[in-house]
């Protein structure tokens, strides 16, 4: 990446803690999505092998946050903070009427207890059987039912947890991702749907609809009418930009009109899968502003660079063809991230790890979407 913009360059020299909670983040998702169904046959030990890497780095985190006598780089917005782990690795807490979340500080996912049983959301792998461990320490009830918010091995990949006799819930694409990738290392959808779906447990119920691609295919926006919480997963990340490549977004245009669609539920909390704390209708809001400004910045930068002749006499030609489109992407891509941190640089937790790539990717969307 040129002048400096290269998000992995940015994070090796800033060396903040939530920095490294952000590696660490990245790592892993690439890490398990690539060896799931290894990890998975570890299933009976107390932790997979790459959850170990995770308690790792983050217990490194946080020692080198507790030693380190030199002010980080960059600060992080207060927005950006969320409660204190506890010392056993996960918090977990109600938020209202017996619907609770459970998070490590960097994934997070929720539960609805009722008088018949739990409905588990998700199964993060870095939470592991530490969100089992949640569970019991407010309810005695089995799980009864899981439900996958999408197909993604970072959110559900500690599924086989759970009890085998559970009723495992799934949009359709997502039970089709699982088979087609031949995913046995989760248990596979018990009951699909297509549009919409009511999940009703004794005195608890769960609205599950699916509305397009956004994230991925089969992302769907899961709400709890009773406690007006809304939970969407890799869309929304409450005072942080989202992770590298919009969330590596399936659908940019879709990844968008999520945010719309989010706000024509009559939530007040929010559960978003990750990072630091629970969400609000304002911090939808917010990264909408983000969104909007973004498309303009990506939109602009991509006007003032459209001479291909210019850049191509900076690299000697079009005898590369590569290098002339990469250096103007490169161009593209800088002009972007330089005007987006000049607003959004304390406003939003992360950006200057990941603007370079949101920049990117909104200007490949308005090239080919």
């Amino acid at each position: 990446m040129r002048n400096g913009y290269s998000p992995s360059g940015q994070l090796l020299r800033l060396g903040s803690f939530f920095s490294v909670i952000l590696l660490t983040t990245s790592l892993l998702s690439t890490s398990y999505v690539q060896n799931s169904k290894a990890l998975v046959q570890e299933n009976d030990r107390e932790d997979y092998g790459y959850l170990k890497f995770a308690d790792y780095a983050i217990k490194q985190a946080y020692a080198a946050k507790q030693n380190s006598t030199v002010k980080p780089i960059t600060s992080i917005p207060a927005t950006a903070m969320g409660p204190q782990i506890p010392a056993k690795g996960y918090l977990v807490q109600e938020i209202r009427d017996h619907l609770y979340w459970v998070t490590n500080g960097f994934y997070n996912t929720m539960f609805l207890v009722s008088n018949q049983g739990v409905i588990a959301v998700d199964a993060p792998p870095t939470i592991g059987k530490s969100y089992l461990k949640a569970i019991a320490e407010v309810t005695k009830e089995p799980v009864k039912i899981v439900i996958y918010s999408h197909a993604h091995m970072d959110h559900i990949g500690a599924a086989a947890m759970f009890p085998k006799n559970a009723t495992y819930i799934a949009q359709q694409e997502t039970a089709a991702i699982l088979k087609d990738h031949n995913n046995t290392s989760v248990p596979a959808p018990t009951v699909t749907f297509s549009k919409s779906y009511t999940v009703k447990l004794g005195n608890q119920t769960l609205i599950l609809d699916y509305k397009g691609v956004n994230h991925q295919r089969g992302n769907i926006f899961i709400y709890a009418p009773a406690q007006k919480v809304l939970m969407l997963v890799d869309i929304i990340f409450p005072g942080w930009v989202p992770f590298s490549e919009l969330a590596i977004a399936e659908d940019v245009p879709g990844f968008i009109k999520a945010h719309e669609q989010a706000l024509s539920y009559p939530f007040d909390t929010l559960v978003a899968g990750h990072l630091t704390r629970l969400g609000t209708r304002q911090d939808v809001v917010t990264q909408m502003e983000f969104l909007k400004d973004l498309k303009s910045s990506a939109t602009n930068a991509t006007q003032m660079f459209a001479n291909f002749s210019k850049v191509a006499e900076q690299v000697g030609g079009f005898s590369n063809p590569w290098l002339v489109f990469k250096t103007h992407d490169d161009d593209v891509a800088n002009q972007c991230t330089q005007t987006m941190l000049a607003k959004w640089n304390n406003r939003l937790g992360g950006a200057n790890q990941y603007m370079f790539s949101h920049c990117s990717k909104m200007a490949e969307s308005l090239r080919t979407d």
